[in-house]
């Protein structure tokens, strides 16, 4: 089978994508990504083609406030999303593959696998697109609606009507008509039912397949942060590129809070969502842009999280108690359901969040050990990218 994966965003984004690549890959199929430049995602081995477009710096530009997005829409977003929408169109209608796999930011998918007739498969990351009355959509409200949930999920279809000249150049390039797309052939979710109940009404062509993950695939440690986890009683913390607010209190807040919890502290800067100040660095304190979460929180006694779904999971599958500090899109979402799960203590909100309350919830977190370790041993059976390329070979 040839199968072409197109995916757009940041890091979160791309690594679902690269493990069912080399998943497909090592099964025998022919398979390209198209993919944003600088992510972070490990894509060596891989048939990968630019996007022409880089999200990474684009957060680093303007952050990621919706009010910043707003006010850069013609100047930044406009110019990206149309690389995603148009440019991946150009890749797909060259490469010519027997299925198109796309994210949901690549809204051209639909016209173009229309045009190929070939079955399109929507990868929803997080509950966004697929209606249920069971919970609302990730990244509106936390509180259930009851009824009125499904009708939360019209906000990710309103992002086509800001993009329409963009699917009109589409439908030139395919010479078909922007209207009349087919829903997906199927849709793939690759998430943990261990994390999210799959609702009794989701059709039958969505499929909760479990996370996608590179196995063997994480690179040898730094010698310094090999000897910091190897000495336990550490808490990792990072926000990932959550570069909104102040990166340098909120650093603050973090490292005062583990250590008054009794603990040393691991501390990812990311993106922007930490910044350290010179003050706050000691032999209890080791500071690094980024580090291989399968590594590190296996023997991390908590961790200190954004709420995306990629760490969400990797903190789920290696029984590692969390505390979340959500910011925006899914993330209260997540600290929702894992605090309803009696996986974490309740989220603090990025804006609240103080040493105080901070130490409060890692201890609450104490309390989240069980869950945490019963979780783990179901996600360790998981075999998400094996289950999403059953369902593509059920379609061409």
């Amino acid at each position: 089978m040839r199968i072409l994966l197109i995916t757009a965003g940041s890091r979160g984004d791309v690594e679902p994508f690269a493990a069912l690549a080399r998943r497909a890959t090592a099964d025998g199929h022919t398979v390209r990504v198209v993919a944003p430049d600088n992510s972070g995602a490990d894509l060596d081995g891989l048939d990968v083609v630019s996007m022409g477009v880089d999200f990474s710096r684009m957060i680093e530009d303007q952050g990621v406030s919706p009010l910043a997005a707003m006010r850069s829409f013609r100047t930044t977003v406009r110019p990206v999303m149309h690389g995603v929408i148009v440019g991946s169109a150009r890749h797909a209608l060259d490469y010519r593959p027997d299925v198109l796999v796309t994210h949901p930011k690549v809204l051209s998918g639909p016209l173009v696998a229309e045009a190929l007739g070939i079955p399109h498969v929507l990868v929803e990351i997080v509950p966004v697109m697929t209606p249920t009355r069971a919970f609302p959509a990730a990244g509106t409200v936390t509180r259930t609606l009851g009824p009125l949930n499904r009708l939360t999920y019209r906000a990710a279809g309103a992002s086509a009507a800001m993009f329409r000249s963009d699917l009109d150049e589409v439908a030139k390039l395919t010479g078909g008509s922007r209207r009349g797309a087919a829903p997906p052939a199927a849709t793939l979710m690759p998430v943990s039912p261990a994390i999210l109940d799959r609702p009794a009404d989701w059709p039958s062509s969505v499929h909760l397949t479990g996370p996608w993950r590179s196995v063997g695939q994480g690179s040898a440690l730094p010698t310094a942060v090999a000897d910091f986890i190897g000495r336990g009683g550490y808490v990792y913390a990072g926000f990932g590129s959550m570069a909104v607010g102040d990166a340098r209190a909120r650093a603050r807040a973090v490292v005062q809070g583990i250590r008054l919890h009794g603990k040393r502290a691991l501390l990812a800067t990311g993106l922007g969502g930490l910044e350290v100040p010179e003050d706050l660095r000691s032999d209890d304190v080791l500071v690094v842009p980024s580090v291989d979460h399968e590594a590190v929180l296996p023997l991390a006694d908590a961790a200190v999280i954004h709420g995306g779904i990629g760490t969400v999971q990797a903190a789920a599958r290696a029984g590692t108690v969390t505390v979340i500090v959500p910011f925006i899109a899914d993330q209260p979402f997540w600290g929702a359901r894992m605090h309803a799960r009696g996986l974490s203590p309740a989220p603090i909100p990025q804006r609240r969040l103080t040493p105080a309350l901070l130490a409060t919830a890692l201890a609450a977190a104490e309390h989240c050990r069980s869950a945490a370790a019963a979780t783990a041993r179901t996600m360790a059976t998981e075999d998400g990218t094996g289950a999403a390329l059953a369902v593509l070979g059920t379609l061409a």
